[in-house]
């Protein structure tokens, strides 16, 4: 996605098909956003998760099922698709939810983590959200107090100004479609685009589509905007306050007062209720499209600028960890981005507030301006640096800053890698499930080249053994490394590590190798490490790092290739 050059395009007949939707979406999100999410043949669905019987929903297309991943026995959600069999229309529609959800990249919007291509059938694994729908809330509170009901109108119109602001429609704005993050949580998030459409500003939709009792008047005279979308969000904020629908009774009845914009009045309720509430609530169901507020400007209405909220989530770490971000080799950034869609809720929670701040404009992303702004102004860093810092982190080059590429900034400086998130994103490029990361793996997830460099040379970073591939061991010591001297030190010890193996095998039992990766000489501007081989005084021959050195008891530095007595 991005800027307005950046928009989905609308599809026509030749557009169509599946190889078609993840072309288009890797040419607005980037390459790594795409392809280290989708997955076809060999891979499958059943390599990294397994089915549960529990049925958590049911979607306009399709059911969703509870599924738990095999390496972090995380719980998600997942939704499949047939591929044959299907009309037309039916495959139409199935292609623009995945293109729309493939394309969403937003705090209060559901994250789709991974997306499973076979001959027969797609499948879609989203993250399993266990707080409920609104619905289910409401009915239990059955009505919200205002702060609450501020915060959740609050949070429902960053998702769906994100939407509108990269030409794209809901059509099914309601309760039902807005979950919470977790039981504790008043975290919400939107779901369920199977009525979504990619939509060009200043043209009109004419599909009928959505819930009557939630839907536009424009909506049912067949010519309506993206406005449709806070027309129905104005029904959900108004049974929010009010505790009851506005409009009801007959079908026929709903159509009539949807029409006039006459919703019901319930004096009791109505007096319960603030008069700046009561305003934001009738400039959103007002029957003039082009009179109703838009999606930003009711962002910025006086009920929603007066709520409860801090402003304090961008701190040093945080900036510190953007700067460092853009000093990282081109490989650790692609590694940190592919590995931003294996974090779990609560990894994102510890940071989500920090891209919501920096986001100024609520647009969904961070542009240049925003970002200048926060880091030169606040912190005071300087302009050739926080450039760097946005050119690294804008990996899809539409000159603004996506959630999950700002959370690939915050990867192992405020969230900690630990082994479960190192391995679920090593089966992300291991495409083939071959146990290796390959060229031909790394070609698949990040292209031919990246920022002007081949894959073969992206991958003699981590390729420590020098054998063409990266092993999880290697992929590990890579990505720990704190600096360029530890992850040397640990790849030497990898090395080492199975050069004993092999000497130990040749000796027998009774005899063993020790070798250990030492402190290391100076040499001109930097130290290395060194390699310390013991072996009952006798003369070794050990190969580290291409050089093959006799010695007996004598210390290599790996770099320099000088042995010091």
């Amino acid at each position: 996605m991005g800027q307005k050059n950046a928009a989905p395009k609308r599809i026509t007949t030749e557009d169509r098909g599946l190889q078609a939707v993840r072309s288009r979406t890797q040419e607005r999100m980037g390459n790594v956003s795409v392809s280290g999410r989708y997955h076809r043949l060999p891979k499958r669905m059943e390599d990294d998760y397994v089915i549960l019987k529990s049925v958590l929903g049911t979607g306009y297309n399709g059911e969703v099922l509870m599924a738990e991943c095999k390496h972090t026995k995380g719980k998600f959600a997942v939704k499949g698709f047939k591929l044959h069999g299907v009309s037309k229309d039916k495959m139409q529609d199935l292609e623009t939810e995945a293109e729309i959800f493939l394309s969403m990249d937003h705090p209060h919007v559901a994250r789709l983590v991974d997306v499973y291509e076979s001959d027969s059938q797609l499948q879609l694994v989203m993250e399993c959200m266990t707080g409920g729908e609104l619905f289910e809330r409401v009915s239990e509170k059955k009505r919200f107090n205002e702060k609450d009901a501020a915060e959740a109108a609050y949070q429902m119109l960053l998702a769906v100004n994100y939407l509108h602001s990269h030409n794209i429609v809901h059509r099914d704005i309601k309760l039902e479609n807005f979950l919470y993050e977790a039981k504790e949580s008043d975290q919400l998030k939107m779901i369920d685009f199977g009525f979504s459409k990619v939509w060009a500003p200043n043209t009109t939709m004419a599909n009928s589509c959505g819930t009557l009792a939630y839907v536009a008047p424009e909506v049912l005279d067949g010519s309506y905007t993206s406005q449709c979308d806070i027309w129905s969000l104005g029904v959900v904020v108004f049974i929010l306050l009010f505790g009851y629908m506005p409009f009801g009774g007959s079908e026929a009845k709903q159509i009539h007062d949807i029409h006039n914009g006459k919703y019901g009045y319930k004096k009791v309720y109505w007096d319960r209720v603030s008069a700046v509430a009561q305003d934001f609530v009738r400039k959103m169901l007002v029957v003039d499209q082009s009179k109703r507020l838009t999606a930003a400007q009711a962002l910025e209405h006086e009920w929603l600028m007066t709520r409860e909220h801090h402003s304090t989530a961008v701190d040093q770490a945080v900036v510190d960890a953007l700067c460092n971000f853009g000093k990282a080799s081109t490989f650790r950034r692609a590694c940190l981005g592919v590995m931003a869609w294996s974090l779990s809720s609560e990894e994102r929670q510890a940071v989500r507030e920090a891209f919501l701040e920096l986001d100024s404009n609520h647009t969904g992303a961070i542009t240049l301006q925003e970002f200048k702004q926060a880091l030169e102004d606040t912190f005071h860093i300087n302009c050739t640096e926080v450039e760097k810092a946005f050119q690294a982190l804008d990996v899809s080059h539409h000159d603004e800053i996506h959630y999950t590429e700002f959370l690939a900034a915050m990867v192992s400086s405020r969230i900690a890698l630990h082994d479960d998130l190192l391995k679920d994103t090593f089966r992300r490029f291991d495409v083939d499930n071959s146990g290796f990361i390959t060229p031909d793996n790394l070609r698949e997830v990040l292209g031919e080249t990246m920022e002007g460099c081949a894959v073969e040379q992206l991958m003699e970073e981590a390729d420590f053994k020098h054998d063409g591939r990266i092993s999880y061991e290697e992929w590990i010591v890579y990505l720990r490394g704190s600096s360029a001297d530890q992850t040397h030190t640990d790849a030497a010890n990898l090395v080492i590590d199975k050069h004993v193996e092999t000497e130990d095998r040749k000796r027998g039992k009774g005899k063993k190798l020790t070798l250990r990766a030492g402190p290391g000489i100076q040499g001109g501007m930097h130290s290395s490490p060194a390699l310390i081989v013991f072996s009952d005084r006798k003369v070794e021959e050990i190969l580290l790092e291409g050089v093959l050195v006799e010695q007996e008891e004598i210390a290599i530095d790996s770099q320099l290739k000088t042995p010091q007595k």
